[in-house]
């Protein structure tokens, strides 16, 4: 699919719009029956207000409606999408559903062609505008059926998508056009190795992946294996590892954009690329979804290929710990200690809380660069999934000024895209559920408050830097018909690194 930017002049606004010649334009109409203004500009005999006021379309968020022939209009079709109650302005909720409804529509259409003219998100840049339909656009025509044996035949639709701004925006929104076709394919390849089966997507897998991409993007790139692994004293990780004959992967890759000795800011992604629980094993029913346990390294090398198509013009480092867990004669065993990088001792109480204990050896690891912040980004805890759902992330960092000030930088940047994340506390009265007998820790701490503890554990490791924590686990896919990877939180990631570069 390809995108471009149409510029209108605002002086001939209400006008130039009948002379777009394509195969379709979107137009928006408010649920007050009035018009935007682009509607409006193609109405001169008043077919599209005719069918606003019989009902044919009610303007509710997300309804759409495609009209045909209509006199003194270039355009073979004219599709009306619904932008709520607003009236002269567009939410973000209403923009973005506006443009989901449009691609969905659009999608079977027999027009190469399309033109969206929809107003502007209110109080927002064009940016904003153009990031949420190239998403929605693209979304619309990502396939998973890549091992089928028989593909999906079903025509891709629209292959030429341009977005109409006025003349005094067409800078910007070329920039952002550019920068919204990174952040797709970024999200694209996060979706991809999401859905991959686990016995495709190994830690090999995605430490090959994650060359291709220093490759292509001129990236420094590290991969250890277990005798470096075992040199660095990586015991926590390791004894994630002990019951399956699949390599550990420990990926480093670097993009180094900024200042050369700028500090960079380290995203760390956890990679279990198949979780049985291991010797704490799983309920059989929804286990294949457990290849989705790999979301946050998904998601981190995703945004790593963002921003390397970018040239982001800021260091970022990302360090993904990848393993699988699995059961065996040799898989570690509930009431395990443990020893971790960073010396501290680890009971394993519950083998299937495995992630925190691949990520706090990562974390560890993270000091060596001396960085200006870390995310981890982990689908770690279904408790998270009870306390939020499917609809935010969960982020967990210290309450002081310098994570105040991280954990507003991530709850904006979702914001901003609609890929939103919810703080959660971190106090020092959940650590109290951490205590063992035997060790520094336990690696679970019971049922109550079972994302707060899992955050309160890695938050040990972190002691170094300023530090925050996205539990994804409700967020990175979704199951049921619509069963698949969401590419979630790459927005969320790659705007709050573009946000940090300026």
């Amino acid at each position: 699919m390809d995108f471009s930017i149409k510029t209108i002049d605002a002086k001939s606004a209400l006008t130039a719009h009948k002379a777009i010649k394509t195969g379709c334009i979107v137009v928006g109409v408010f649920e007050n029956k009035k018009l935007s203004a682009a509607a409006a500009g193609l109405d001169k005999h008043g077919a599209i207000a005719a069918a606003l006021k019989s009902g044919d379309i009610t303007g509710k968020i997300g309804s759409s409606l495609l009209l045909r022939n209509i006199a003194d209009i270039a355009a073979e079709r004219v599709l009306l999408v619904g932008l709520g109650e607003e009236g002269s302005t567009v939410t973000e909720k209403a923009y973005q559903q506006a443009v989901q409804a449009a691609a969905r529509t659009l999608l079977s259409l027999g027009s190469n062609d399309v033109v969206l003219a929809l107003p502007n998100i209110k109080d927002r840049d064009i940016s904003a505008s153009v990031r949420a339909t190239v998403i929605a656009f693209r979304e619309s025509i990502f396939r998973a059926d890549g091992l089928k044996s028989k593909k999906d035949t079903t025509p891709a639709g629209v292959k030429k998508v341009a977005i109409a701004v006025a003349t005094t925006e067409a800078a910007l929104a070329k920039t952002s056009l550019l920068q919204s076709i990174a952040l797709a394919n970024g999200m694209d390849l996060t979706k991809e190795l999401g859905n991959l089966p686990p016995n495709v997507c190994t830690p090999t897998y995605l430490a090959n992946t994650a060359k291709q991409i220093a490759t292509d993007y001129k990236m420094g790139v590290e991969i250890l294996d277990r005798k470096q692994l075992q040199a660095l004293k990586m015991g926590s990780f390791l004894s994630v590892t002990n019951g399956t004959v699949e390599p550990p992967k420990f990926i480093v890759l670097k993009h180094m954009g900024g200042k050369v000795k700028e500090a960079p800011v380290v995203l760390v992604g956890k990679g279990i690329t198949f979780d049985s629980g291991g010797i704490s094993l799983k309920p059989g029913a929804g286990m294949d979804e457990m290849k989705y346990d790999m979301g946050g390294a998904a998601s981190v090398i995703g945004t790593m290929r963002a921003i390397g198509e970018m040239k982001l013009k800021l260091n970022v480092i990302a360090v993904v710990p990848s393993c699988e867990n699995m059961p065996s004669g040799s898989a570690t065993r509930p009431g395990d200690i443990v020893t971790s990088m960073s010396g501290q001792t680890i009971e394993v109480l519950n083998t299937d809380a495995e992630g925190r204990l691949i990520l706090c050896d990562a974390l560890t690891y993270a000091e060596r660069f001396n960085p200006a912040a870390v995310v981890d980004v982990a689908t770690l805890t279904g408790a998270c999934v009870t306390s939020l759902g499917h609809h935010n992330s969960g982020l967990f960092t210290r309450h002081d000024a310098k994570h105040d000030a991280l954990a507003d930088e991530l709850l904006a940047a979702g914001k901003e895209t609609g890929d939103t994340a919810w703080r959660m506390p971190i106090e020092e009265a959940y650590n109290e559920q951490l205590k063992s007998n035997f060790a520094d820790m336990a690696n679970i701490g019971g049922p109550a408050g079972g994302s707060i503890t899992a955050a309160c554990f890695l938050e040990r490791f972190t002691k170094k830097y300023t530090w925050a924590h996205l539990d994804i686990a409700g967020t990175a896919w979704k199951s049921g018909a619509a069963k698949g990877s969401t590419g979630r939180p790459v927005p969320l990631l790659t705007t709050f690194l573009m946000n940090r570069a300026g």
